[in-house]
């Protein structure tokens, strides 16, 4: 059937597609079973029981719409992040406010700084809103940030993306050196510095809140969805000053929010025990999927998030062979995207009967190719 005939020239210029197919699409279109959920960077340790206790009591008041304002949810962050209530903006997932922010800043045509291969939902709402994306390769599989510095000046762009811990690598850069890099952007360019997984990375990775906290043109996205377990929750935050948190509230979806999912987060956040006793499940499970990788003659990338990267040693078509074939077996995984990345697959953590299971299929798929 044709499309509508008055869709914008940008919207019928795109493309119908999405960045990540997902595992039900896989199972629908293959005719296979997921039996271990290990793609999706997801946490399958889940999030902590008081967290369940909190959802099912949360239930009961799903009738009712959640409070726009998002008044306790901003309460509890600041109190657990050390900053001022004002400094914080609440979205549904880091996706979400990935869209807000490229709204704010981005008119058609206009330049926009990441790394090629870096995170490619952000590369879609871009594409979304007109932008047109400038990559920079990365260097030893991190995000090169003197390139990204130089691509900025070069274009006068007026957004730059940063993902610390990186996805799709798992690599990351010091706090000190993430801190000069954001002080010496240009005053008219908006860093959006993505630490989705920033609770799994090594002590010294992440800068304190307040070493960017008084500068207007940084934002900080972080997420739920990650070392807390609850990724179909769907609750994100950015920190910045006032000023430009204030902005998110002009344009986005104020009851987005949905009631379950704040009382998720408030108890999340009341239950650091939990969230350390699952960061340390991560750290373990990282170890074993590296044990598995090398067992099997392939090379497993430092890792400071909840995925490990692994160099399969060729070329994309190789690794997507090896996804494709560990599928065939139950075991869902994913890939980075472009070269050179995509010599690699990528591995979430999770329980160890996931682990076992990987560990079972994956000598049985690289003697098969």
């Amino acid at each position: 059937m044709p499309a509508f005939s008055r869709f914008t020239p940008l919207i019928s210029a795109l493309p119908a597609s999405v960045p990540f197919v997902g595992p039900e699409a896989i199972e629908r279109n293959r005719g296979l079973m997921v039996k271990a959920r290990i793609g999706a960077n997801e946490n399958g340790f889940g999030p902590a029981p008081s967290v369940i206790e909190a959802i099912g009591a949360a239930a009961a008041g799903t009738w009712k719409y959640a409070d726009p304002e998002n008044f306790e949810l901003k309460q509890a962050l600041a109190a657990h992040l050390g900053c001022q209530v004002n400094n914080i903006a609440v979205g549904e997932g880091i996706d979400s406010l990935l869209g807000l922010i490229v709204r704010m800043v981005i008119e058609p045509g206009m330049p926009v700084v990441t790394s090629f291969g870096a995170y490619p939902t952000f590369n879609f709402h871009v594409a979304g809103h007109g932008g047109r994306l400038v990559t920079v390769p990365y260097v030893d599989d991190r995000e090169h940030l003197d390139g990204l510095m130089e691509a900025v000046r070069r274009e006068n762009a007026p957004l730059v993306y940063f993902a610390n811990p990186d996805n799709p690598m798992g690599s990351w850069w010091d706090a000190d050196s993430i801190v000069a890099f954001a002080k010496a952007l240009p005053e008219t360019c908006l860093m959006i510095l993505d630490e989705a997984y920033c609770e799994t990375g090594p002590a010294g990775a992440t800068p304190d809140i307040a070493a960017l906290i008084d500068r207007p043109n940084i934002i900080r996205t972080r997420t739920f969805s990650k070392a807390y377990g609850m990724a179909g929750s769907r609750v994100g935050y950015a920190i910045s000053t006032p000023g430009t948190a204030e902005a998110f509230d002009k344009i986005r979806n104020h009851f987005g929010m949905n009631r379950i999912g704040v009382a998720s987060a408030l108890a999340a956040l009341k239950d650091q025990a939990y969230l350390s006793q699952v960061i340390g499940q991560i750290k373990a499970s990282r170890e074993r999927i590296a044990a598995i990788a090398e067992t099997n003659g392939l090379k497993p990338l430092a890792s400071a998030t909840n995925f490990v990267a692994i160099d399969c040693g060729r070329d994309g078509a190789y690794a997507r062979s090896i996804v494709d074939g560990l599928m065939e077996h139950g075991v869902f995984i994913r890939m980075p995207g472009v070269a050179p990345l995509n010599r690699c697959i990528r591995v979430s953590t999770g329980p160890e009967p996931d682990m076992a299971l990987l560990e079972e299929a994956l000598p049985k798929v690289l003697k098969s190719l």
